[in-house]
């Protein structure tokens, strides 16, 4: 209610004295009393004045010129803030008030970040603070909460690039499982099926072993048993003669013995030499089992890995200082720089070479052997198609490089920072296998199976195999 009678006593301060009306251009006569310019001049105009009679005011009779109006500009201002404070809300509605002087609030002090109606305004502790219309200081902040708008809407924008983006990443891992599933349940059905088929076989070669031997016990039993017989009838042969007389006992004697002594043992043999060597060279016919075992491990563990890429180096890109074999699959380091025309796929700084072909999806995998035996270094991973040929070159991956160093005995993997790694032993070969949809790149000891670093990423465009090579001696070559 304070507010609204404060207004409405103003309003009144402001009306013109001839139209009651709130003034309209408003201007002021020599006595000091304001009127609405329209208002005044029809004041003036009826009934006219004399030829030189002067005018007089509506209000107090003092006498004044028409043309020594003065337009009250500071006045006008003040009418049309009023103006402005008749069309707002009413109190009440919606409408905030100064909880000290329940008051409108017209203002804010930027440098307190309060809000002021007028009495607020006029307090001491604002008084040499910074204080602005509320519509005056609320632009600032309007354009700061647009850039805000803006940086938030982009950040969003961001993340749902990486939600979709991520959310592809899983279900090529899903489409991978799938396929991995499906290899491995084809490649166990028919390694079943084989593994039935050499334990038919082993265990066929077993019964056959099994027979032969008891064909030749019973073989053996029946030859003992006869030379037992045969030994039996010679000693009771020999027993009756002991109990004949003599005339009887040396009759034939001498022929009796001699049969007797020479007669010996045919010392009969229970299992044949050839049987005896195929049951011990039984084993050996395990030996295929094993070596089929083997390759179908290898077999699945390939599979379900990489597919092997057919790697040939690129002499185009090969700085000047490599020395490339004729298949274009091995490489030796130089002090000579060799004669090659200067292009701008060739590294000039780097001692570097790409492969031939790059790859923009799938999942690829090949071995580099490295041969640093007179010290240097080798470098190796996969680089963007657009990486910088010429000039220096920084191995990390803002520079569209991953890839990892083999140094003087230990390995690191080139980040932003690089990393130098703790392995059980260094390597001499190792495999480097690209996922181009996931975004990885994996090193691995290719002897020992050992992982060595995993970078991950997301590729956009062309993939190539890379290599750098440095020190006398150093060589490195892809094994097909």
């Amino acid at each position: 209610m304070a507010s609204a009678t404060s207004l409405t006593t103003l309003e009144d301060e402001v009306n013109c004295p001839i139209c009651q009306g709130i003034l309209r251009e408003p201007v002021t006569i020599d006595c000091g009393h304001n009127f609405c310019r329209s208002c005044l001049t029809r004041y003036c105009e009826i009934p006219g004045p004399e030829p030189g009679e002067q005018l007089l005011c509506p209000l107090c009779k003092d006498s004044f010129h028409l043309k020594e109006l003065r337009a009250n500009w500071q006045l006008a201002s003040v009418v049309e803030k009023i103006e402005r404070l008749k069309l707002a809300p009413p109190l009440g509605l919606g409408e905030d008030l100064c909880e000290e002087h329940e008051e409108k609030i017209y203002f804010f002090c930027e440098d307190d970040e309060k809000q002021l109606c007028v009495k607020c305004r006029e307090a001491l502790e604002h008084r040499n603070h910074t204080v602005r219309f509320l519509k005056d200081a609320a632009d600032p902040y309007r354009e700061q909460i647009h850039r805000c708008l803006e940086f938030l809407k982009n950040e969003r924008e961001d993340i749902r690039r990486i939600q979709s983006r991520e959310d592809q990443r899983i279900q090529v891992l899903l489409a991978q499982i799938a396929t991995k599933r499906e290899k491995v349940i084809s490649e166990f059905e028919h390694m079943c099926w084989f593994l039935e088929r050499q334990q038919y076989l082993l265990l066929t070669e077993l019964e056959e072993l099994g027979g032969d031997i008891l064909k030749q016990k019973n073989e053996f039993e029946c030859l003992v048993q006869n030379e037992i017989c045969r030994f039996n009838a010679l000693i009771s042969e020999l027993k009756e003669k002991l109990e004949r007389p003599a005339k009887e006992l040396l009759k034939d004697i001498r022929s009796t013995l001699i049969r007797c002594e020479t007669r010996k043992c045919r010392k009969p043999e229970a299992v044949s030499p050839d049987l005896g060597e195929r049951i011990r060279d039984f084993p050996q016919q395990a030996l295929q089992l094993q070596k089929e075992i083997k390759m179908f491990l290898e077999k699945l563990l390939f599979e379900l890995d990489y597919e092997p890429a057919h790697i040939f180096l690129d002499p185009q890109t090969a700085h000047p200082k490599l020395l490339l074999s004729e298949d274009l699959h091995q490489a030796q380091f130089s002090y000579k720089w060799q004669t090659s025309l200067d292009s701008p796929l060739r590294f000039d700084r780097a001692i570097c070479v790409l492969a031939q072909a790059g790859f923009v999806g799938g999942r690829h995998t090949w071995v580099i052997a490295v041969d640093l035996a007179h010290g240097g270094s080798c470098t190796m991973g996969v680089v963007n198609q657009d990486v910088q040929r010429k000039g220096e070159l920084k191995f990390r991956p803002e520079e569209g490089i991953w890839a990892v160093r083999l140094a003087w005995g230990f390995v690191s993997a080139l980040g932003s920072f690089p990393t130098r790694l703790s392995l059980e032993e260094n390597p001499r070969q190792i495999r480097v296998s690209l996922d181009y949809e996931v975004g990885w790149v994996t090193f691995s000891n290719a002897t020992t199976q050992e992982p060595i670093y995993t970078f991950t990423t997301s590729f956009i465009g062309k993939i190539f195999p890379f290599f750098g090579l440095w020190g006398r001696g150093s060589s490195f070559s892809l094994n097909p």
